[in-house]
């Protein structure tokens, strides 16, 4: 028969000699990285719909054409249609930048430092929070998947 475990996995458990304070650092850097990829999401966002805005504009540029009005449809064409968003950059190339850039580097940094304070493990803080806020033997409290409540 095997061991019943109530607790988390090993890899949610705090290493010997990792302080409060540092599983408290680990913890607000894994939120803030946390935040960066929302916002990433919301680049990505931002690149798909200005793409789609973009290609939107042949249709615009069409129907001004149609209903008589050249000189408004070659202003459109000519000084939005494929305009630089920031200077010199169309989407793509800010979504690049960003992923290569500071992206990369904040991922990096949460990495490394897990890695040399916690023994690479992940989410430590909300680990320990759910064993404090749990309740011990109630179903939807297990500790880990597959376990009894």
């Amino acid at each position: 028969m095997g061991q019943h475990v109530d607790g988390p996995e090993e890899r949610h458990r705090r290493p010997a000699g990792v302080s409060d304070d540092t599983v408290e650092a680990l913890g607000k850097l894994s939120e803030a990285l946390e935040t960066v990829e929302r916002a990433r999401g919301h680049l990505y966002s931002l690149h798909q719909l200005i793409g789609h805005a973009d290609l939107m504009l042949d249709d615009a540029v069409e129907l001004f054409r149609s209903a008589g009005h050249g000189e408004i449809a070659d202003r459109i064409d000519r000084d939005l249609l494929g305009r630089n968003v920031i200077a010199g950059r169309w989407t793509f190339q800010i979504v690049e930048d960003f992923d290569d850039g500071y992206y990369a580097l904040f991922r990096e940094l949460d990495r490394r430092a897990r890695d040399e304070l916690a023994g690479g493990r992940r989410h430590l803080y909300e680990a320990e929070m759910k064993e404090r806020r749990r309740t011990r033997g109630r179903p939807g409290h297990e500790a880990r998947p597959g376990a009894q409540g």
